[in-house]
C-alpha cells in the first residue's frame, strides 16, 4: 500500500494529479473572480467620468487621488488577503492602524524620538503583533477570528493608553516626507490663472504598489506563496504533500503585521496626527476590499492585484459622494454592503457550480 501512495507522488497520479486539477479549478475560478472585479471599477469609473464631467471627475489627478487617499488601505488589504487565503481573518488591523499612528505622534511629538527610530519601532511592533497572533493561531489551535478579536480590543486600548487627546504631529522630517510630491510630465492643465498643472502622486502610493507587485509575486511564484494557497484550499491534503502548516500560517501572520506595521505608517503619513478612533472600521474595509477582489472567505482563492481593484472600487463610490454634494457618506457603507452581498453571492454560485460538476 505504501509503495503504491509513493508510486502515485512520483508519477504525479493519483490525490497528487488531482490536487493539480483542482488548483487548476481554483485558478479559473479566481480568474473569473478577478475579472468581474475589474471591469466592475472601471464601468463604474466611466459612469463618474460621464455624470460628473463638468466637476472634473476624469481629471488624471482625481484617479490619481483614488491612491494617494488609500495608499495604506491598499497595504493592509494586501497582508488581509494573505492570511483570508490561509483560511484566516484578521479583525485586528483597524485598531492596529491606530495604535501605530498614536505611536508615531506621540514618540516624535512627546517622547523626542526622531521619525527614522518612530518609524522602525513601529515596524518591529507590527513584526512582534503579527508573531503573537500568528503563534496563537498555527501553534494553540486557536480560531483566528477569537485570536484578532482579542486583539483588536488590545491595541484601540494601548492606543487610549498612550494618548486619550488627539497628537497632531509637526516633526520636521515626518512633515517633509507626507508633503513630498512626485509630479508626472504629462496629463497636465491649465488653471484659471493660466499656470500649466501637472497630476502627482505621493511615494505612499509608490511603495504600496511596489509591495503589491512584490506579494504578487511571493504568492504566484515562491515556494511560501503555493504553500499558502495549498493550505488555504485543503488543509488536510497540504500536510499529507509534507507542508508546515504551522509554519507557513505563522509566517503569513508575521507577514500580515509587517504589512500593517506599514500600512499604519502610511495611514499616518495621510493624517499626520493620531487619536483613539482613528481608522475605526478599517478591518471591515480591508476584509471588503479582498472580498470584492475575489478573495474566498473559505480560503484557497484570491489575488492581491484583486484586492487592490476592490480598494479603488471603494475609493471611486467615496468619490461619487463627495462630487454629488449632498449624499450622507454613509451611502458608502450601504454600497459596499450592496457589493458585498453580490460577490459573495457570486462565489457561492460558483462554488455550487463546480460541486455539481
Amino acid at each position: 500500500m505504501e509503495k503504491s501512495i509513493c508510486s502515485e507522488k512520483r508519477t504525479g497520479h493519483g490525490w497528487k494529479g488531482g490536487g493539480i486539477n483542482q488548483e487548476k479549478k481554483k485558478l479559473n475560478q479566481n480568474s473569473f473572480l478577478l475579472l468581474v472585479t475589474i471591469v466592475l471599477f472601471f464601468v463604474m469609473y466611466a459612469i463618474g467620468c460621464v455624470v460628473f464631467n463638468a466637476q472634473g471627475f476624469a481629471k488624471t489627478q482625481n484617479f490619481l487621488n483614488l491612491f494617494i487617499s488609500n495608499a495604506g488601505l491598499i497595504v493592509i488589504g494586501i497582508g488581509m488577503t494573505i492570511v483570508m487565503i490561509t483560511g484566516g481573518i484578521d479583525i485586528s488591523v483597524g485598531s492596529f492602524v491606530a495604535m501605530g499612528c498614536m505611536m508615531l505622534a506621540w514618540m516624535m511629538e512627546k517622547g523626542g524620538i526622531g521619525a527614522v527610530p518612530a518609524v522602525l519601532i513601529v515596524l518591529v511592533t507590527g513584526i512582534v503583533f503579527g508573531l503573537v497572533q500568528g503563534f496563537l493561531v498555527a501553534y494553540m489551535d486557536i480560531q483566528p477570528f477569537i485570536v484578532t478579536l482579542a486583539g483588536m480590543f488590545f491595541a484601540r486600548g494601548m492606543t487610549a493608553i498612550i494618548s486619550k487627546d488627539m497628537i497632531s504631529i509637526t516633526n520636521e522630517t515626518f512633515m517633509a516626507w507626507a508633503k513630498l510630491k512626485l509630479y508626472f510630465p504629462f496629463g497636465g492643465y491649465l488653471n484659471k490663472k493660466g499656470v500649466m498643472i501637472y497630476p502627482y502622486i505621493y511615494p505612499t502610493v509608490v511603495i504600496a504598489l511596489i509591495l503589491l507587485v512584490l506579494a504578487f509575486i511571493m504568492l504566484k511564484f515562491t515556494k511560501f506563496g503555493r504553500s499558502i494557497y495549498a493550505i488555504g484550499g485543503n488543509e488536510q491534503s497540504a500536510l499529507m504533500m509534507g507542508l508546515n502548516v504551522r509554519r507557513v500560517k505563522l509566517k503569513a501572520y508575521v507577514l500580515d503585521g509587517f504589512l500593517c506595521g506599514i500600512g499604519s505608517i502610511l495611514f499616518c503619513l495621510n493624517t499626520l496626527g493620531g487619536f483613539v478612533e482613528q481608522a475605526k472600521g478599517f478591518e471591515m474595509d480591508a476584509i471588503a476590499s479582498s472580498v470584492i477582489g475575489g478573495t474566498l472567505l473559505t480560503g484557497g482563492v484570491g489575488n492581491v492585484f484583486g484586492t487592490l481593484f476592490g480598494v479603488l472600487i471603494k475609493a471611486t463610490i467615496e468619490a461619487f459622494i463627495t462630487f454629488q454634494g449632498t449624499l450622507s457618506s454613509w451611502w458608502t457603507r450601504i454600497t459596499i454592503a450592496a457589493l458585498l452581498c453580490f460577490f459573495i453571492v457570486l462565489q457561492s454560485v460558483l462554488a455550487m457550480m463546480k460541486k455539481k460538476k
